[in-house]
């Protein structure tokens, strides 16, 4: 990779974290830009940190000449399915508005590579699986819409402007870092696998289960569960893809599915330990089965999940919730 250091947007978040974590390992040098609403600055370390809005232009201006940024990873954004459906102003407002000016301000200091934070959600629900790049993009919630708008203003600029971007559609993200000190760790949490993980340890009082009469084997939503490491990988060989590959877009799955009942029972064995479960109707956006096709990202990015085990997932991300209770 060229020069400069790289600038994680987010990178206090959950999975920026990660990512911050494996492009140390990979010895990059790295600044991270979060405004802290929702990250955690104690899972950074001595890793820089600066304070800010990305809709703050000045700021984010003052930050790529100070550390000499060359690239930027950007994971800042509003990530709740069901809360997008309810307040789409704010979605529309973090994720869009906010990325425009971010964007305006990197290409004002000629930062021409940025690995972007997409989801499986711009795929809307597939007409089937496992779901390549090429599948229709049709998103059922304001998240992936917001999203999607993101990728064709990256598609804008590259051809305006020169920019060299990746995409990363990454499908349910999971898991937690192998030395116990980073974790998923969102207030309010949405994600499944910290939920279950939760109702398991008596942080709450049981899992909500949102529909059962889905299309599917038993009758649950089906997900394609990725450990937060390879995610991580995948966006640092991302960084790397740019200096050959102008513009990437791909999934970051594992490229297989398991059900809300699957990950149940996987908690379960982890725990030693039967969880409670609450059965709602189906929440509005959702999909019945979203599963990747990675084969894109195998040959792009010469990546691969090494991951792949439900029981894996869900056990590093259980020695992270005993950690928390």
């Amino acid at each position: 990779m060229a020069g400069g250091a790289v600038m994680v947007a987010g990178g206090a978040g959950y999975i920026g974290s990660h990512a911050v974590r494996c492009l140390r390992a990979h010895g990059r040098r790295v600044v991270v830009f979060d405004d802290l609403s929702k990250g955690h600055r104690d899972g950074l370390g001595d890793v820089p940190l600066v304070v800010g809005d990305i809709a703050d232009s000045v700021r984010v201006r003052e930050t790529v000449r100070a550390h000499d940024v060359g690239a930027v990873m950007h994971f800042a954004a509003s990530i709740q399915v069901g809360e997008s459906m309810s307040a789409p102003r704010v979605y529309w407002n973090n994720n869009v508005g906010k990325t425009l000016t971010f964007l305006g301000a990197l290409h004002d200091e000629g930062v021409a590579r940025v690995v972007f934070s997409s989801t499986a959600a711009v795929y809307g629900e597939p007409e089937g699986t496992p779901i390549t790049e090429d599948a229709k993009l049709r998103p059922t919630s304001v998240y992936g819409r917001t999203k999607l708008v993101v990728e064709q203003v990256l598609a804008d600029f590259a051809a305006a402007y020169g920019l060299r971007y990746a995409a990363l559609r990454y499908f349910n993200a999971a898991g937690a870092h192998p030395s116990g000190e980073i974790g998923e760790r969102h207030d309010p949490e949405s994600h499944l696998i910290p939920l279950v993980l939760q109702a398991a340890s008596g942080r709450r009082p049981h899992v909500q289960v949102f529909g059962t009469n889905w299309p599917t084997p038993d009758g649950t939503c089906v997900r394609d569960y990725i450990h937060v490491d390879d995610l991580a990988e995948a966006h640092v060989r991302a960084l790397d893809a740019l200096e050959r590959e102008p513009r990437i877009v791909c999934n970051l799955g594992t490229g297989r599915g398991f059900s809300v009942r699957d990950v149940i029972a996987a908690a379960e064995r982890e725990a030693g330990r039967p969880i409670p479960v609450l059965e709602r109707p189906r929440r509005a956006g959702d999909c019945a089965v979203l599963v990747a096709s990675n084969s894109r990202a195998r040959a792009l990015l010469g990546w691969e999940p090494r991951a792949t085990d439900l029981d894996a997932i869900v056990a590093s991300a259980w020695r992270w919730e005993r950690r928390l209770t």
